[in-house]
């Protein structure tokens, strides 16, 4: 979610009356009446039977009001989830979206040279033996080539056909004549649940920019993220009048594949969302490479617990690589590499690289080499 909807100040629709007030205003209640009715005061102990029973009262007024409260922040933004939330975005005109298929380049690769073009239909199946995808549309091998790539989607959508590594996908399920071989060129990437909550509170808070025909920073984000929710950094910049770059990456900071680009490329190129004069060019971004060498240390007070320390600090590691990765623009910081191993349980961390670094606003952090040593027990 982000940071403009989780900085809203809180609410309480009910005062943020806790249990105990509940309780306690019972009570004041009831000696207030009985000393109107009789005249003299009342103490009641807790044990009283007309305490439990105001106890007891207490607890359904508590969950009532705790309803009411739920009831009023379904009507916010920050608050709402689930079905409340889907009625909260069609306000402004905007839907869940739906399952998203996975996406990958396949090559088709002749048997030998022939004199004619061979077509690959649109729509013909390939697989690895339990995902098939099938080609998205009609390409031609033209006489004297040997191959072609054509972009392809997932026929089950999700995440289910993403992470197939390259070459994997080499089953040619529809033959074509004289096509000897097929593999995907590149790891299939882009599926995507159903989705989620925060992705939506976030199309949800910039969805006025789609309103707009002047082609703002923010109606580009928008249109991204409803392309696909695993989409999760994007950079929109023009150097030049009527030039529109645009850059991104997808979840845990991966960069999105060709067959993504090209997805991305010809969704933006609808009428309906691009402006006329803008001329876009999708990419991802360029990358920097940098490498990992630490070494840390550990209380000797730890020493029963130094496997666990061990193991959440290589975890730590691991985060802050996909946390170095997941923005565009963010510079390479080593000082975040030290507070995610300390704060993980490491007493003292040795950093020889990486070395701070400014990487530009249209770059990536890319790990080329991780080393991660132990380097034992100190005093306290």
């Amino acid at each position: 979610m982000i940071d403009e909807i989780l900085n809203l100040p809180d609410v309480s629709f009910i005062d943020d009356l806790q249990l105990d007030d509940v309780q306690a205003q019972l009570v004041r209640d009831y000696q207030n009446r009985y000393k109107e009715i009789t005249g003299k005061d009342v103490a009641l102990e807790r044990a009283d039977p007309m305490s439990l029973i105001l106890y007891a009262l207490s607890i359904q007024i508590y969950q009532a009001l705790l309803y009411v409260d739920k009831t009023g922040k379904q009507d916010l933004l920050k608050y709402s989830y689930g079905e409340y939330l889907d009625n909260l975005a069609a306000m402004k005109g905007i839907a869940r979206e739906q399952a998203k298929p996975s996406r990958a380049m396949i090559r088709f690769t002749l048997s030998g040279i022939r004199p004619n073009t061979v077509e690959i239909p649109e729509g013909t199946r390939v697989t690895n033996g339990e995902i098939y995808f099938q080609t998205e549309s009609p390409a031609e091998i033209p006489a004297g080539g040997t191959s072609v790539d054509v972009a392809a989607e997932c026929m089950t959508s999700g995440v289910a056909g993403n992470n197939l590594e390259t070459g994997e996908i080499n089953v040619l399920v529809d033959p074509v004549p004289y096509v000897a071989k097929v593999a995907n060129t590149e790891p299939t990437t882009g599926g995507a649940d159903i989705e989620d909550d925060d992705t939506l509170k976030d199309r949800i808070y910039i969805a006025p920019s789609k309103y707009s025909v002047a082609g703002p920073e923010e109606s580009y984000r928008y249109w991204l993220k409803t392309y696909n929710a695993n989409i999760s950094d994007v950079l929109i910049y023009s150097d030049d009048p009527v030039d529109v770059t645009i850059e991104f990456i997808m979840t845990d900071g991966e960069l999105p594949s060709e067959s993504m680009l090209l997805g991305v490329q010809k969704f933006l190129s609808d009428e309906q969302i691009r402006p006329l004069t803008d001329r876009v060019t999708v990419k991802a971004p360029e990358t920097v490479d940098y490498k990992i060498n630490v070494k840390y240390f550990v209380n000797q007070s730890d020493l029963k617990k130094v496997d666990t320390i061990k193991t959440a600090v290589n975890a730590a590691v691991d985060d802050y690589i996909i946390w170095q990765r997941s923005k565009i623009g963010r510079d390479i910081n080593p000082s975040q590499l030290i507070q995610q191993m300390m704060s993980a349980g490491a007493k003292r961390v040795e950093v020889t690289l990486p070395v701070f670094q400014v990487i530009g606003k249209a770059n990536v952090a890319k790990l080329s080499s991780k080393t991660v040593t132990y380097g034992g027990l100190e005093d306290d």
